[in-house]
């Protein structure tokens, strides 16, 4: 791939886990999963009924039993999570407290008639009753879906119908830039007329009076009246843990539903093979819990291994662009897991704030959600992490459960390739193939795909097998396809070049968005790129480029425009020279980050932009549209 490799590790040499996991990923897997605590032992480690797996068949085991009961006798007294609200506010929970809590919920759920296997909705933002919720519910065998706090009433219910919650768990509001939220009342919307839904409980945070309805608890009255003593349910191992619904533009919402031995066991191995977890580790992801990073690595992975995390409500450049910054200062945050989006952000605003901070505490560093550009790998592992924090570049979906791709410093020591997700976990079979499913040679973009079953993959998708065989286990013969397109290297390594279906054709020729938008933000004045395809008589598809400057940009649109076609057409090629290239402050992304490729799409056709209701920013649309108003008028006037 032409990438300079960084060699740089923790000083972890394991050889021992890889060869045991290729010998026979069966068996080794059998050996990680004895690394939990167990109420019964299985008898059958995998049955595998294609697509269909279960793991750990005839074992008894606890989500909340193993993040908080086999912890109480030695660090009961350590902190599980550090809080802080966006207003500054801050509160600490040990591993007794978190206990006490999930204890006193559990039985207020079995109160309110929530049995094993009922389902309950939660749509909390990021308070620590969040996760004292989903443990709750674990607990006594209940199947918690969280709903992420910045989705719309329709949105929401959605999710409510197809789980047939019995129990929703809310608040009165929710911060966000210095504003609240009536969350309250979206849930009031969402469930008008859902006769199955029997309980709201509502944590109240807000001063004021809260316009109760019949169906509505207030979280802290509930809690008052409860006992703190509730012996976890002996659930077996694959007993649904979760639903989380992947939130698509169209259609129905896909309710991936994960089970609890397997999924724990691929947690407890990933976060430490990672992160390298230490105790006096200080750990902060700043993914929302209401997407799967915040279930499997806020959640699940730092309490299996009793370590102590930050949980920040709020955005990360509130009040101003140094908070997170302040955070990892403050809190001596030693592991930063974060998304590229950003660090792209983050970029923009330029190297003098972060250089303000001393961000010595650090010693890793991560990427979730989407592939990282090698320049933004490059100025992360600079500019933040000083030249001498790992980087684990990792690549996962809400269906696999927990990391699939990822370079491992608590395991081994492998030179870093920027913008490349390394080598498969232990214990995983991945490649990369053409459109019959056979293996490619390196260097050659294919598609990827999963070829063994693995502990933390989806049981299914929730009350739809079919969809499950057909979304994931149709397009190649015996192989799960996430939906990516890929590239392997000579060296084993992955570069992960998009969701598949965001690749442009042009002419003919296949072009994935990740590399168009990779190649513009090389350009020193970028700060982020967008593209996306919009359609032309003769080649099918023309590209279309929407760009946000640094600060420090030269301003000089026609000089830059000339300078990123020429990036382009040397970088990848003329093939995938944008036609259009926009200039705009700010990018329409939704509240988790991710660019929404079909409103750029919209606006570039002149068509409506539709349902804009998951934006962060719906400012972003205003402003792409008036940039690319102003361009149009611009070519318009030169013609005549």
């Amino acid at each position: 791939m032409g990438m300079d490799s960084y060699k740089i590790g923790l000083g972890n040499l394991d050889t021992k886990t890889r060869r045991n996991a290729e010998s026979n990923n069966v068996s080794f897997w059998n050996e990680e999963a004895k690394k939990l605590s167990w109420f019964k032992p299985w008898t059958e480690t995998l049955v595998w009924n294609s697509p269909f797996a279960k793991w750990f068949i005839g074992g008894e085991i606890n989500a909340s039993y193993n993040t908080l009961d086999v912890h109480q006798a030695n660090i009961a007294k350590k902190p599980a999570i550090l809080w802080e609200g966006e207003d500054g506010t801050s509160r600490t929970i040990t591993y007794a407290d978190l206990y006490t809590d999930v204890c006193k919920f559990a039985n207020v759920l079995k109160s309110l008639g929530i049995k094993k296997g009922d389902r309950v909705t939660i749509y909390l933002p990021m308070v620590p009753e969040l996760p004292i919720t989903m443990l709750a519910c674990a607990r006594i065998g209940a199947i918690h879906t969280v709903v992420f706090s910045g989705f719309s009433a329709a949105s929401l219910r959605d999710r409510i119908d197809d789980s047939k919650s019995k129990v929703i768990v809310t608040a009165d509001v929710g911060y966000r830039r210095g504003s609240s939220i009536d969350l309250k009342g979206i849930i009031d919307e969402s469930i008008s007329g859902l006769n199955f839904v029997e309980h709201v409980v509502v944590l109240k945070r807000a001063e004021g009076n809260l316009q109760l309805g019949p169906k509505d608890s207030l979280w802290h009255e509930l809690m008052n009246g409860s006992s703190d003593k509730c012996e976890p349910e002996h659930l077996e191992s694959t007993h649904p843990l979760f639903i989380l619904y992947t939130s698509g533009t169209t259609g129905k919402p896909k309710g991936v539903l994960h089970g609890t031995g397997g999924y724990l066991t691929h947690l407890n191995s990933t976060f430490q093979w990672a992160f390298d977890i230490k105790d006096s580790d200080i750990f902060f992801c700043t993914a929302d819990i209401g997407w799967v990073t915040g279930h499997s690595y806020v959640v699940y992975g730092p309490l299996l291994h009793g370590a102590t995390e930050i949980m920040y409500e709020g955005v990360p450049d509130y009040p101003d662009t140094s908070r997170i910054w302040d955070i990892i200062d403050r809190y001596g945050v030693t592991i930063f897991y974060t998304t590229p989006t950003a660090l792209r952000m983050f970029m923009k605003f330029g190297d003098t704030i972060p250089n303000s901070f001393k961000l010595s505490s650090l010693r890793l560093l991560g990427t979730v959600g989407e592939p990282i550009n090698p320049e933004v790998w490059i100025w992360y592992f600079k500019t933040i992490g000083k030249s001498k924090c790992p980087i684990i570049d990792t690549w996962w979906q809400t269906e696999t459960g927990g990391m699939i791709l990822s370079p491992l410093p608590g395991l081994e020591t492998i030179p870093l390739k920027p913008g490349s997700a390394t080598r498969p976990i232990p214990g995983i079979d991945i490649t990369v193939v053409d459109e019959r499913g056979n293996e490619l040679p390196p260097d050659t973009k294919g598609y990827l795909v999963i070829r063994k079953p693995w502990p933390g993959m989806l049981l299914t998708l929730w009350g739809d097998d079919e969809k499950y065989k057909n979304v994931y286990w149709s397009r190649f013969e015996n192989c799960y396809y996430p939906g990516d397109y890929a590239i392997k290297d000579p060296d084993g390594y992955f570069w992960l070049l998009g969701r598949a279906d965001d690749i442009l054709k042009v002419a003919g020729h296949r072009i994935g968005t990740a590399e168009l938008e990779s190649s513009l933000v090389s350009h020193r004045d970028i700060a982020e790129a967008a593209v996306c395809g919009i359609p032309d008589e003769i080649k099918g598809e023309v590209i279309v480029a929407f760009t946000v400057l640094k600060e420090n940009a030269k301003n000089d649109p026609s000089l830059l425009r000339k300078e990123l076609v020429e990036i382009v057409r040397n970088g990848i090629g003329p093939i995938a020279t944008p036609q259009q290239i926009y200039f705009v402050t700010k990018l329409p992304k939704t509240r988790s980050g991710k660019i929404m490729r079909r409103v750029l799409k919209a606006i570039a056709s002149n068509e409506n932009v539709g349902d804009v209701s998951t934006l962060e920013d719906s400012a972003a649309v205003i402003d792409v549209q008036n940039a690319f108003t102003e361009l149009q008028n611009a070519i318009r006037k030169n013609k005549s």
